[in-house]
């Protein structure tokens, strides 16, 4: 069951990734992440109001570092879903578990062994790989963009493990970071250019990015709360094999063989990653955490 859930929120995930495509030529990575805040904050806040839940905290500036860093690697991802082939721009947001595990190294002077020293080496080969076709297309920009919402989205990740320590519930961190990332995109996007129009046209569009972004944390935190972190970590990685057939069938999405190569690369060294360091987990500072989520 734990398996099926996490399939749910991977498809979700992908899902999402083509929503996003679709709306690149009428709004900015900026406005996607508004919109998909937006609606994860009206969701969250209706919850709050029916269980009665007070938002007041003393970690606002854990909040606020945790939703900074995790809208940028929000504002990222869209950018690179939009400009790259799908499978390629969510391979790149998940390389989290590679720079989670350096974070750990540099910032909490973390031991590892041989394994996930391996796995670090082997994963940026992988980025190498993956990124070739890119830098050769003239999608460099991109290409490095999305690398980076991955290493925001290991950021984040920290802080919301800083949080949970501090005792802060998870529905305040899900409200504070909608919250940051709704006027954080919002103050982005005037560098962008001006807001786009809301019309019938597109507004299903973007209530269907945010309510399957909702329903795939849902489906996320169900399976990581039944089962085993590196069990429910592989198939996470699923959201890549449904980015990969869904770009296919929508937008006619090829990529090269060094692509695939790379692709399975990162994903061998995100798992390897998790499985080495959660064999020390219990004495860890860090979450083995999933990508997205952001």
């Amino acid at each position: 069951m734990t398996s099926s859930w996490m399939l749910v929120a991977g498809a979700l995930f992908a899902l999402v990734g083509v929503l996003a495509k679709m709306l690149g030529s009428q709004f900015s990575s900026a406005e996607l992440a508004m919109y998909r805040s937006l609606i994860g904050l009206l969701a969250i806040g209706a919850f709050l109001m029916w269980k009665r839940e007070t938002v007041r905290t003393p970690f606002l500036r854990g909040h606020f570092w945790r939703g900074t860093t995790g809208t940028i690697s929000l504002v990222a991802s869209f950018y690179a879903m939009t400009h790259l082939p799908l499978a390629l721009a969510l391979t790149l947001n998940y390389t989290s578990p590679i720079w989670l595990t350096l974070l750990s190294a540099i910032l909490l002077k973390e031991r590892f062994n041989a394994r996930v020293i391996f796995a670090i080496a082997i994963g940026f080969a992988g980025v190498a790989m993956l990124l070739r076709p890119a830098f050769a297309s003239d999608q460099a920009l991109a290409g490095m963009i999305g690398l980076g919402s991955g290493f925001f989205a290991a950021c984040a990740y920290v802080n919301v493990k800083k949080l949970g320590e501090a005792g802060e519930p998870a529905w305040r961190v899900v409200f504070y970071f909608s919250l940051v990332g709704t006027f954080g995109s919002a103050l982005v996007q005037p560098l962008a250019g001006a807001f786009h129009p809301v019309n019938t046209g597109n507004i299903w569009l973007l209530l269907g990015i945010g309510l399957s972004a909702t329903l795939a944390q849902l489906a996320m935190t169900r399976a990581y709360h039944s089962g085993s972190t590196v069990v429910v970590g592989a198939f996470a990685y699923s959201t890549v094999i449904f980015a990969a057939i869904l770009g296919l069938v929508f937008f006619d999405e090829q990529l090269p063989p060094l692509a695939w190569v790379g692709m399975l690369v990162i994903i061998s060294s995100g798992l390897l990653a998790k499985w080495g360091s959660g064999a020390a987990d219990k004495n860890s500072k860090l979450p083995t955490l999933p990508a997205e989520e952001d």
